[in-house]
């Protein structure tokens, strides 16, 4: 296999070198001096194609590769500098040359840098679209997979430079705020004119420069002018066949987009696996708020009673048949007022198999080992409502005021039934239900009093119900409780949970500027937290009576609050190449949780220093690096003293007298954007140690487990390091190449009880290493290929598990009006153990028709063509020191046949 790749690659390679000269130099002004950013192209005067482009560097070198024996028109062009042009006829030799440009800005010059591949302007970077499509790409996805230093992962998320992008905006207007995916799923390819990546993004423009926005980046979607004022979109229907049922999708889409107001419409009903929102994307959906307090020094995070009902995914589906509907709409009623929002609406029915072992190595008190072995099967169904809605209002009446409003709704309907065969536990009937509400309010209002002072004032509330429901049918008696009835044929255990939270975050923020380069920021915040907290378990008996656990052991009745008020001070200033923002925040915190009548309060004040540096080497080339000293405080969740069934297997008792934990964060990053020789490069090393933290202390029966939490003694600190590395580079404007991989390593400290109430810190490490390799073509007229590499490597507590995943992709346009693409990836899994080595792939293909300036697409597409019937995945569970190799039942061969009509 590796020599077909290597010899693929080497033909690939003659093929481009063997035909094309160097063609290079270095532009500079009438003085002499280089212009780093300058744009250079070189026009086919027979094709009329641009054959080559380039970007040049700090030292105003270019370089482009050309073909021999051809002539050309060469273009150059840089801002403020009337353009330049000549024509060229190559030989078979390279060509050195040197180009002087003269001030003025002219017409000409302003046309070459609207039509070059890549342009940068300060922050902005710019990509023409069909610069880099070959003629197979349907949506923006599609695209942004091409641009040099742009990614999209599997799930749909972008990332720029190793950041993920935050924002998705169409003619800067947001496209449903808060998730990348359905921009990069459902925006239509041949709509895209151009991709401007927003480097170092705020919204308000009040803050520029007052703030680090290095990490935050933004999409903004500049479509063709055929798609402006008028609706555009996509008809889509498909029937098929797949295993022992018919298969189907409709598909409409629909946008309009004018400088007053715009509308999105997305629909999708079908029962091919297609999952346009997952439960992970709703509960990560995050409606665009943006986290207020990073700065603050306080992490006061409200956890989620889900009841793991998200922790199941599409691509681990035995089936699915999914209902989804969306709307996004932005409206100016004046120029200075803008209203948005959007709604989504999914409903979805989900069957899953899943075969399992899990693996526990206990170190016995008295120097023994033990190994506990469970082998599982769950079958899964899943039956979810999912709405999420946003409406904001921003009013921005000049350059001094800024006012915003938002607020974000999500609401769901969740149930799920579960019959699992244990090994050690025989027969286990679970059923799960869930419907969870929430409502987020943000005001934001901002305002410049002149040069020297600008105020800011945000804040956020949150009010959430949860209200899990959780029922398990068992064989075997799990757990000894009070007033427990035993004997029973089967044990009936049920749970009620009902939490409320309300959450209120508020700061003032006053910049004042001392010199253009320095400002000293003074902040005041809050946050205020009451939450409620009920749970009650009871058994069904074999009669059908009830019997209710009234000791105060099996309930909960839970009121807490927290409080932090704190006042910050930063000083941010630029020297040389250098921008340092140092500064500290003094917290004065308060808790109190009421429960078992009695109270138990906890008042102190702490200061915690940050600081940040920035290093500019180049204007694309920055080290920086963060450092931050931040409290961390548990919800309700566990304070409550009561008993909560985490799982059938799962006892969990919480503890009123829970501290913060101390955690202390540096980060490290560098990051190189070249795009003399488009290269992109980005490395990050974080480290993280947490003291005093929050830990489980577990009592282990079989695999059955009550447990509890505790702060954890100072000497023993929870430690994690994570580093991760890529290399880009598009080369001979056909090819893109990268190279990456990930390390992390965490050791993690938890507190075992044993049989004989013997008590043992338990310290459990855990390795996982990711590399890759990818390399693709970007052909206009010939086939394109993908190929990729990756490797994983778990190292866990009591195992070490392997997995090989190669892959190619192709993609084919040809006779101007039929698409071709196809993926294959293949998995090989084992483990150290020698337990486990097995081995899977997939293969997906379609080929499409459409004709030019038709509005008619014909389609023919198979998912799983192998009839591949499961994958694999691995995990670990720092407590207990579990590792569990799983196998999961994936949806069979599909063949569908659709039709699509372009408005």
């Amino acid at each position: 296999m590796k020599k077909y790749l290597h010899l693929l690659f080497c033909l690939l390679s003659l093929t481009a070198f063997s035909q094309n000269i160097r063609y290079e130099g270095v532009i500079k002004d009438t003085l002499g001096a280089p212009l780093e950013m300058a744009n250079i192209m070189a026009i086919n005067k027979d094709t009329k194609a641009m054959d080559a482009y380039a970007i040049t560097n700090d030292a105003g070198k270019f370089q482009m590769s050309l073909k021999a024996n051809a002539n050309y028109t060469i273009k150059a062009s840089y801002i403020g500098y009337s353009a330049y042009e000549a024509e060229l006829k190559t030989g078979t030799t390279n060509i050195s040359k040197t180009i002087n440009l003269h001030e003025g800005i002219d017409l000409q010059g302003v046309q070459i840098v609207k039509e070059m591949p890549v342009t940068i302007k300060g922050d902005t970077i710019v990509y023409n679209a069909d610069s880099f499509k070959n003629g197979t790409e349907k949506k923006l996805g599609d695209v942004l997979k091409k641009l040099p230093g742009v990614e999209v992962n599997a799930d749909g998320e972008i990332e720029v430079e190793g950041k993920k992008v935050q924002k998705v905006m169409v003619e800067g207007k947001d496209f449903f705020d808060g998730d990348t995916k359905i921009a990069t799923k459902n925006i239509p390819a041949d709509a895209l004119d151009k991709i401007q990546v927003l480097r170092n993004y705020n919204e308000v423009s009040n803050l520029k420069g007052l703030e680090n926005n290095e990490e935050n980046v933004a999409l903004n979607i500049k479509l063709k002018e055929g798609k402006k004022n008028f609706w555009f979109g996509e008809m889509l229907a498909g029937i098929g066949v797949g295993h022992k049922e018919d298969r189907h999708i409709v598909n409409p889409k629909l946008f309009y987009y004018n400088p007053k107001y715009s509308i999105n419409v997305i629909g999708n009903l079908n029962n091919i696996g297609e999952l346009p929102l997952t439960m992970q994307d709703y509960f990560k959906f995050s409606g665009g708020f943006k986290n207020m307090m990073r700065k603050g020094g306080t992490s006061f995070n409200v956890t989620s009673n889900d009841l793991s009902i998200l922790g199941l995914r599409n691509n681990r589906a035995k089936e699915i048949d999914t209902q989804f509907g969306a709307a996004n709409f932005s409206y100016n009623p004046t120029k200075a007022w803008t209203l948005s929002g959007f709604g989504i609406f999914s409903a979805s029915k989900t069957d899953l198999e899943t075969n399992s072992r899990t693996v526990r190595t206990d170190n016995l008190p008295d120097g023994t080992t033990a190994t506990v072995t469970e082998d599982r099967q769950d079958l899964t169904r899943q039956k979810t409502n999912l709405g999420l809605f946003k409406l904001s209002s921003s009013y921005v009446p000049s350059d001094k005021v800024h006012f915003d409003y938002d607020a974000f709704i999500k609401v769901s309907d969740q149930k799920e039934t579960n019959s699992v065969y244990s090994s050690l536990l025989d027969d286990i009937y679970t059923n799960k239900k869930q419907k969870p509400f929430s409502i987020s309010q943000n005001l934001n209002y901002y305002y410049t009093l002149n040069a020297k002072n600008v105020f800011a004032f945000e804040m956020q509330h949150l009010y959430q119900e949860e209200d899990p429901f959780y029922n398990a049918n068992l064989q075997l008696q799990p757990f000894q409780l009070p007033g427990y009835v035993v004997g029973q044929n089967r044990n009936d255990l049920t749970q009620n949970r009902l939490v409320k939270t309300n959450k209120l975050d508020a700061k003032f923020d006053y910049y004042y500027m001392l010199t253009p380069k320095s400002n000293i920021n003074v902040t005041v915040g809050n946050t205020f937290s009451n939450q409620h907290f009920n749970s009650h378990i009871f058994q069904i008996l074999d009669n059908g009576n009830t019997n209710d656990l009234n000791d105060p052991q099996n309930n909960n009745d839970v009121d807490y609050t927290f409080n932090d008020v704190f006042l910050g001070l930063h000083y941010k200033f630029i020297t040389g190449k250098f921008t340092f923002n140092p500064g500290f925040s003094l917290h004065s915190y308060t808790m109190n949780n009421e429960q078992l009548q009695s109270e138990f309060k906890n008042n102190f004040v702490r200061v915690l220093p940050d600081f940040y540096a920035l290093y500019q080497i180049k204007k694309s080339e920055t080290l920086t690096y963060n450092f931050s000293l931040t409290n961390n405080f548990t919800d309700i969740n566990k304070l409550a003293e009561g008993y909560v069934f985490s799982n059938y297997n799962s006892l969990f008792s919480g503890n009123r007298t829970l501290e913060n934990s101390l955690s202390q964060v540096h980060s490290l990053r560098y990051f190189k954007y070249n795009m003399f020789n488009f290269e992109n490069i980005f490395a990050n090393i974080t480290y993280t140690k947490q003291t005093d933290g929050v830990k489980s202390k577990a009592l282990f029966d079989g695999v059955n487990q009550v447990s509890s939490s505790v702060n954890m003694q100072s000497a023993f600190a929870d430690e994690s390091f994570t580093a991760n590395a890529n290399y880009g580079r598009s080369f001979l404007r056909y090819y893109k190449a990268s190279i990456g991989g990930n390390f992390n390593w965490s050791k993690n400290n938890n507190i075992r009880v044993f049989q004989n109430g013997v008590e043992e810190i338990q310290t459990t490490d855990s390795y996982t290493q990711n590399y890759n390799v990818k390399f693709s073509t970007n052909f206009k007229k010939l086939p394109n290929l993908e190929l990729g590499y990756g490797f994983t490597k778990n190292d866990f507590y009591s195992d070490t598990f392997f997995v090989d995943s190669p892959s190619v992709t192709l993609e084919y346009f040809f006779l101007d009006a039929f698409s071709l693409t196809s993926d294959y990836t293949f998995y090989h899994n084992r483990n150290k153990a020698n337990t486990i080595d097995n081995e899977y792939d997939f293969l997906n293909a379609s080929l499409s028709y459409q004709k030019k300036d038709s509005k008619w697409e014909y389609k023919l597409a198979a998912t799983n063509l192998l009839n591949t019937t499961s994958l694999n995945d691995s995990s670990f569970n720092q407590l207990g020191g579990s590792s569990s190799f799983s196998q999961y039942l994936v949806q069979p061969r599909y063949i569908i046949f659709s039709l699509k009509y372009n408005l």
